[in-house]
Parts: structure tokens; C-alpha cells; sequence
């Protein structure tokens, strides 16, 4: 691993140069988040061994120097310059403008400079409609939760998705449900807050959630550390409104710390994870065989994307302009693995790729805005 643009000269002297050299900047939560960055990061690692291009990070220790790097690596004369996410899209952009002969990629934006920029975006949306038909199937007391890292349009996209999903899976079964939702903040901050987020996953339990997908980046992981340490919802502890409904899970062993402390009339409460597969995130005993509180994550494939824009590089066959992901083009979906296996049903994995089909199709269009 090569890093640390803040001694990009000393970085650079002496160096064998690659055929095709990579810079990917990051912005808020790091590389190592185990969500949105840390896909981007899988992606050039997965092209650094399979192509053999040489890929250099840069994660600044203040959001506002990532532009720093972005042009550094521009000065450098890089082939391809990737900016991870929406945050870093002016920097990418005004640096694009600068040196054309430059490949820039932005994730999660739009950038207005087509020749020499390609903008990945994906349907957030979508996948999030298939997780939410996931907890609207399997919810054990009708109530559900989502929490949002920004609040802003592209968080907004995962809500909506969810909630319709949740809809779509409750009115099949003649149920009413309720979504919970709640934002970490409204600024940068919002992105690296799992304290914040941790409250949230409290309260929203308090009130009978017993599934919460969280779209927060690193705050997410203060949801999943709550989520593991209260392990379920105790009938004594439901608000007078809630009660629960069905119990899908009684079929699932159990780990021992949830026998212990999950006796009587109790349920089993889940996360859904987000951008990479965070399903492992769930199991509390190394043991994928007993429960495991990872219900399934939707997966945003930001590594899918950041490996075939570096591939376009390498093919010389790289497009400026939007690039868009999502079910059609496997861009997005929803995690089935060893860890939630034993959660989903074979006929709930067979009704969502029937759904799957349908939204491809146009046959269910999914809101992407409030």
C-alpha cells in the first residue's frame, strides 16, 4: 500500500513508475470505514492486482485539503485521478478543467466537465427497495427503522427505496407497518458520528423497531454496535401500541449470550448494512451457524465501479460523462451469504428476483425523492 500525498515529494522520488498510475482521494470517514470508502478502496486494490496499475491514497487529516490531493496527483500526471464521493466533486471538476489530458472519475456525483470525467452514480434507490421488502417480510412487530448520515437528496434516495420496499411487503401481507427515520446531522460531520448514530438505533428501538438499515457511512457502526449489545426486544419493554406480530426466526439457533439474555417472550433484533456486504458485522460468536444480527446489507457496488473505470484506463477505452449502476447492470442488490442464509427464506429469495425483474422492467417504479 502506498499513501500519504502530505510527503508527496518524497513519495514520488525514486519511485519505478507504473504503466498506469492511480490516485483515489478519500473525504470524510477513511478508507477503513467497512462501508461506502472502504468498497471504493476494495475496487483499486482489486485492479492493482489484476492489471498491475499502482494505485496511491490520499486521506487528509481535514476534508477541506482533499483538493490538495486531487491536484497533486494531477500535477503528477497520473492517468486516472478518482474523487470518492459527492463531497469531492468541485475539486475533481475544477482540477479536470485545468488538465485535460488528465482521467478524473467522481463516485456519487456528477460532474458538469464531461470529456475528461466520469461521473459514477447509482440507483440507490432500487437496491434499498429490496432490502426494504426484506424487513417489511420479516419485521416481528411492524415497526422498522432507517437512519441517514446527511440529510441530503442522495441519503433521501436510500430512504424512500427502503420505505417503499417496507410498503410494498406489508400490504401484501395485510399488515400495517411503520418506518422510523432519523438523520446523524446536516453536515460532513453526519459521515463519522457512530456515538450519534448509536442513540438513534436506542430510540428507535425504544419505540419497537426491530430492523434498522442505516445509510451513514462510518456513523453506521454505532447502530450495529447497539443492535449486538441489546441482542433483542423484550415483550415487557414494547410501547402500548406495538406488539409483536410473528416470530420467523424461532427456527434459528441460538448463540449462547442470546439464550442467556433473551429469555421468555422476546424477538431477535437485526441491522441492515450498507454499500459493502456488512453481514459479518453480525455474528457475535464466530459461529455463521447461530443467529447472526446481520438481516442482509444493500450493496452499492462502488468496488465494481471504481475496478471498471480503472480497467477503462488501462483498455484505453475510458468515456467521460455519466455512468450509471443499479439492478439492470448489477450496480446494486442485496447481500445473501453463510451469515443470513438461515434468515431469508427460499421463497422470499425467489420473490425478490422476481421484484428484481419487475423494477428492471419498469413494471415497479421506485421513487428516488421524497
Amino acid at each position: 500500500m502506498k499513501r500519504g500525498l502530505l510527503i508527496v515529494a518524497a513519495v514520488f522520488m525514486g519511485l519505478a513508475m507504473a504503466q498506469v498510475r492511480v490516485g483515489i482521494a478519500f473525504d470524510s470517514g477513511g478508507k477503513n470505514d467497512r462501508s461506502f470508502n472502504q468498497a471504493a478502496w476494495e475496487g483499486a486494490q482489486k485492479a492493482e492486482k489484476d492489471l498491475g496499475v499502482e494505485v496511491f491514497d490520499f486521506e487528509p487529516g481535514d476534508p477541506s485539503q482533499v483538493g490538495q490531493g486531487i491536484r497533486a496527483f494531477a500535477e503528477e500526471g497520473f492517468d486516472l485521478v478518482i474523487g470518492v464521493g459527492f463531497a469531492n466533486e468541485p475539486a475533481i471538476t475544477a482540477t479536470a478543467k485545468e488538465f485535460k489530458d488528465v482521467n478524473f472519475a467522481v463516485i456519487d456525483s456528477v460532474s458538469p466537465e464531461k470529456d475528461n470525467v466520469a461521473s459514477l452514480v447509482f440507483k440507490e434507490h432500487e437496491g434499498s427497495f429490496l432490502v426494504g421488502y426484506i424487513a417489511g417480510k420479516l419485521t416481528q412487530t411492524g415497526v422498522v427503522g432507517f437512519i441517514g448520515g446527511m440529510d441530503i437528496p442522495l441519503i433521501h434516495k436510500f430512504e424512500v427505496g427502503y420505505r417503499a420496499g417496507v410498503e410494498y411487503a406489508c400490504q401484501e401481507d395485510g399488515i400495517d407497518c411503520k418506518v422510523l427515520v432519523n438523520y446523524v446531522g446536516n453536515t460532513p460531520q453526519a459521515w463519522n458520528d457512530p456515538g450519534k448514530a448509536k442513540e438513534i438505533a436506542a430510540a428507535q428501538v425504544s419505540q419497537g423497531a426491530d430492523i434498522i438499515y442505516s445509510a451513514a457511512g462510518a456513523s453506521g457502526l454505532g447502530s450495529i454496535d447497539f443492535i449486538k449489545q441489546k441482542k433483542c426486544l423484550k415483550a415487557s419493554e414494547l410501547p402500548s401500541n406495538v406488539k409483536f406480530i410473528r416470530d420467523p426466526f424461532a427456527g434459528v439457533p441460538k448463540y449462547a449470550a442470546y439464550t442467556e439474555a433473551c429469555q421468555g417472550d422476546t424477538r431477535p433484533i437485526f441491522f441492515i448494512g450498507v454499500d459493502s456486504n456488512q453481514n459479518y458485522l453480525g455474528d457475535t460468536d464466530n459461529n455463521p451457524e447461530t443467529l447472526n444480527h446481520g438481516l442482509t446489507s444493500m450493496l452499492k457496488r462502488v468496488d465494481v465501479a471504481t475496478y471498471s473505470v480503472i480497467k477503462s484506463v488501462v483498455q484505453n477505452s475510458f468515456q467521460g460523462g455519466i455512468h450509471e449502476y443499479g439492478l439492470a447492470n448489477n450496480g446494486v442488490g442485496y447481500a445473501l451469504d453463510q451469515y443470513n442464509k438461515a434468515l431469508l427464506p427460499n421463497a422470499l429469495v425467489a420473490k425478490l428476483e422476481v421484484l428484481k425483474q419487475k423494477i428492471v422492467r419498469g413494471e415497479i417504479k421506485v421513487p428516488s425523492a421524497r
